[in-house]
């Protein structure tokens, strides 16, 4: 990319950091990045981007109230407002808001990095509070770009052409949205606010009904936005024909800035989504903490063994129940299932779709069972079941699948699948104990209390099933395992757990196998509990994903990236009524 790329951004180059994937640029302000607390949130919103197949630059403000706090430190050492030491501590809280939300990436199992000011190479010149983006050197940005899924850079600074740090005026982290997808090559760029678009009034106010614009032109937004969008972005993006979405967390619509505007309409208010879960261990513990302080979901009843037991979450006591009758009597719109028993959760599956409720689960087990079934049934009830969450934890294996059966018959694939079994066999290959490596996976919370499922190749196998069932529309009917246990011969090589199936003349061949002969660099490169899937076209194509195979916070996130889609098909079929 050229130095003075910002005059010549009219040429609309797609990125050549990554030619096979779609970037996608946004922003994170402190109205929605209040605190450390909220960086899960913010992750969410990645994450959902990175499973539908795309690369990320998520451009991030400072925590609520921190640039206040860092100016109010420095001018109680003298520095005043023009002094140009300044930007270079102020900007620290853009920097610190950036790696914590990389460090809530990385957490859920996304590939992610972050850059400092200066690496991202914004070329600033004018005032030091107010300077004017003139080019970028990006170059440190498209290689991260290359080797990431997701680059998270600080907003609102910028350096001068002395080396020095200078800063794009309040609001500035816009400014830094709309310059880098102007760089990118891209048509738009979405800023990611506390409020769901642009509306004619200020949408707390008390007298008369606001009304929010599906689009907006350029001068609209210049008029009614206010702090909502800095007005130097507006006019950088028109500019460089960069159009402006605004949008809260989670939602899809919302205010699109640009040449064209139209009328602002009613919305109408979301009551929040009635949520019931089954399960409450490591995955249904995550989804538990993550739901209960969210205002869009109304946690209405856990289903779980024991309701006495204590547990690491904090939730009220009268949620949890051991009786389905009752927790289907709270007639929940969703239901997320984490059980660990595979049977139990189908019957229990099955229950809730025949009742008309959606269903979200993480249990490979009750899954693979019958997913042709279920889905006939989710159908006829007029209702959505998804299972992404059951297969690779953070990893997106049934989207990668889907995404390359859409694209053309599917030759075969093959994965590492279990995240608890590629744990130990790391701890294994460095001379630990067998005891030990189980010992160790449980206290990282990958290794359930019976690992029966996981080291015999049943978890694995489960998985195997369901990806053929997205790969050929079918399953095998054999499916040898090998197990793992302390008397399993691993020799002095890298052992990986393969799960494979290929399509041999229209008769599956599937397998789980201890593979100590890999010659394949991304499953060499597999660490811990980190999963991975190659998918073969027929046509020579081949697809691959990574992420973290188990723990609570990846699995977490696919269910809740679950949850996001089954949202969004819920809102669209209102639409339509």
């Amino acid at each position: 990319m050229p130095a003075s790329a910002l005059a010549l951004v009219a040429d609309k180059q797609k990125p050549q950091a990554a030619p096979d994937a779609e970037v996608v640029v946004l922003k994170f302000g402190s109205s929605v990045l209040r605190n450390a607390a909220e960086a899960p949130a913010v992750a969410s919103e990645i994450y959902g981007h990175v499973r539908a197949g795309r690369k990320v630059v998520a451009v991030v403000s400072a925590l609520s109230g921190h640039t206040d706090r860092l100016l109010a430190d420095a001018r109680a050492l003298g520095l005043d407002h023009e002094n140009e030491l300044l930007p270079a501590y102020v900007v620290l809280g853009e920097e610190k808001a950036a790696a914590l939300v990389a460090i809530a990436c990385d957490r859920v199992g996304l590939d992610a990095v972050g850059l400092s000011v200066g690496e991202l190479g914004i070329v600033v010149e004018g005032p030091a509070q107010h300077a004017r983006p003139v080019s970028l050197k990006g170059e440190r940005l498209q290689q991260a770009l290359a080797e990431h899924e997701v680059v998270v850079v600080p907003g609102f600074g910028g350096v001068r052409s002395n080396g020095r740090v200078a800063l794009l005026g309040r609001g500035g982290s816009d400014l830094t949205a709309v310059v880098l997808a102007a760089e990118l090559g891209l048509d738009r760029v979405r800023l990611v606010k506390d409020v769901d678009g642009l509306y004619d009034r200020d949408p707390a106010c008390e007298t008369g009904t606001p009304l929010r614009y599906r689009r907006a032109s350029w001068e609209t937004a210049r008029q009614l936005g206010g702090a909502l969008v800095q007005h130097d972005a507006i006019d950088l993006g028109m500019q460089h024909g960069v159009e402006i979405e605004v949008a809260a967390l989670g939602r899809a619509e919302g205010t699109v800035v640009g040449e064209r505007g139209a009328p602002p309409g009613p919305v109408q208010p979301e009551a929040p989504l009635r949520v019931a879960l089954a399960g409450c261990g490591v995955v249904g513990g995550g989804l538990l903490n993550r739901l209960l302080p969210d205002k869009r979901y109304e946690v209405v009843g856990v289903l779980v063994r024991n309701p006495a037991k204590k547990r690491d979450v904090a939730a009220p006591a009268d949620l949890f129940t051991n009786d389905v009758e009752a927790l289907l009597a709270k007639k929940p719109d969703l239901l997320l299932e984490a059980m660990s028993e595979g049977e139990a959760g189908h019957a229990l599956i099955r229950r809730a779709l025949e009742a008309g409720c959606d269903v979200v689960s993480a249990n490979k087990q009750a899954v693979a069972r019958d997913p042709a079934g279920l889905q006939a049934l989710a159908a006829a009830n007029g209702c959505r079941v998804a299972w992404s969450a059951s297969v690779g934890g953070g990893a997106p294996m049934i989207e990668t699948l889907r995404a390359a059966r859409a694209a053309g018959p599917v030759a075969g694939f093959e994965a590492v699948l279990n995240g608890t079994v590629n744990f130990m066999l790391q701890r294994l290959g460095e001379g630990a104990a067998f005891a030990d490596a189980l010992s160790d996976a449980r206290v990282a919370g990958f290794a359930e209390e019976d690992p029966s499922s996981d080291l015999e190749g049943h978890d694995a196998a489960a998985k195997v099933k369901l990806l053929s069932f997205e790969a050929f529309g079918r399953a095998p009917a054999d499916l040898p395992r090998d197990e793992l246990s302390a008397e399993t011969p691993l020799g002095d090589r890298p052992v990986r757990q393969i799960g494979a199936c290929h399509d041999r003349g229209g008769r599956l061949e599937a397998s789980v196998r201890l593979d100590g002969d890999l010659k394949d660099a991304l499953f060499q490169s597999l660490n811990g509990e980190r999963n991975a899937l190659k998918v073969y076209g027929q046509d020579g194509r081949v697809w691959t994903c990574k992420g973290r195979g188990a723990g609570r916070w990846a699995t977490t996130e696919s269910v809740l990236a679950d949850v996001a889609d089954v949202v969004r098909a819920r809102r669209a079929a209102a639409e339509l009524v």
